[in-house]
């Protein structure tokens, strides 16, 4: 039961869901124009929580699709390894779901229609769009932006346009790496005929594609703070941030390689991360 249970956390990786809530929260805090009410701050965590069940049910059913690839390219996973079985990560995804949009109609249609759209884009993905490479790709970093927005039109039922740079950068950066990722899995993605950039054009090819992005994500920094739209507390974070991602691009330019590629994947979540700090720190 105990390894049952552990399959189940892993196989919704928690700390994805987390930066999803997390997501969430900044859109909310960056859009807020006055002090939080117990109601808003209700519907805000409510929010987190949409955010986070909806993204464990995309990693949920998106190990279902990718079963036959997984026992190629990630044996030890909770699927393939045995630890829970295919049923059973569907059956935790529907719970998941239904948690998920639950929780967002208890806050505005326009919030509950969002999230339903960000869940359909999820499992197209699962079942369809990886096949497709880079507009897969899309798929998913676009699903990766949409908590920002989320958030707020929680507090105001109309888009920030700071959120939706924040948005654009969220965007371009988990393209990155989810290009990147494509390294990673080329071995069962060709096995399955998957068309990731990888496969079909090479890892250096990918390794390009995956930098451009980033780099990409790092040039929009800049506009922020060269048009007064955050404080003198977003740039040292984002810098740090920034640093990273094309510290990043160089070390996947060098040696475009499974191994390595797999390191910087993992890395580009703790720069990602640093970005979502930075948005709350640069609050004006």
């Amino acid at each position: 039961m105990r390894r049952k249970a552990i399959g189940f956390i892993r196989v919704i990786r928690p700390v994805n869901g987390l930066m999803m809530s997390l997501a969430v929260l900044v859109g909310a805090w960056i859009t807020l124009a006055e002090p939080v009410s117990p109601d808003m701050l209700f519907k805000v965590l409510l929010g987190a929580l949409t955010a986070f069940t909806l993204s464990g049910a995309s990693m949920a059913i998106n190990d279902y699709c990718d079963y036959e690839i997984d026992k190629i390219n990630e044996p030890h996973r909770p699927l393939p390894s045995g630890m829970i079985e295919l049923r059973e990560s569907l059956i935790l995804a529907a719970v998941l779901i239904m948690v998920g949009l639950a929780a967002a109609l208890y806050t505005n249609v326009y919030a509950a229609l969002l999230a339903l759209l960000s869940i359909i884009v999820s499992v197209a993905y699962a079942f369809r769009g990886k096949r497709t490479g880079l507009l897969g790709n899309f798929l998913v970093s676009s699903c990766v932006a949409v908590p920002f927005i989320y958030g707020g039109i929680l507090v105001k039922n109309s888009l920030d346009p700071r959120i939706l740079l924040f948005s654009l950068m969220a965007f371009f950066s988990n393209t990155g790496r989810e290009v990147a990722k494509g390294i990673v899995d080329v071995t069962g993605d060709e096995a399955r005929g998957m068309r990731t950039i990888a496969v079909v054009h090479g890892e250096m090819a990918a390794a390009i594609t995956a930098s451009v992005f980033f780099l990409s994500s790092v040039l929009l920094s800049l506009i922020p703070p060269l048009a007064g739209l955050v404080s003198a507390w977003f740039v040292p974070i984002v810098a740090a941030a920034d640093v990273g991602f094309i510290s990043s691009s160089v070390m996947l330019l060098r040696r475009p390689t499974r191994q390595n590629a797999r390191r910087i994947k993992n890395i580009i979540l703790i720069w990602m991360l640093l970005g979502l700090l930075a948005f709350l720190a640069g609050k004006q």
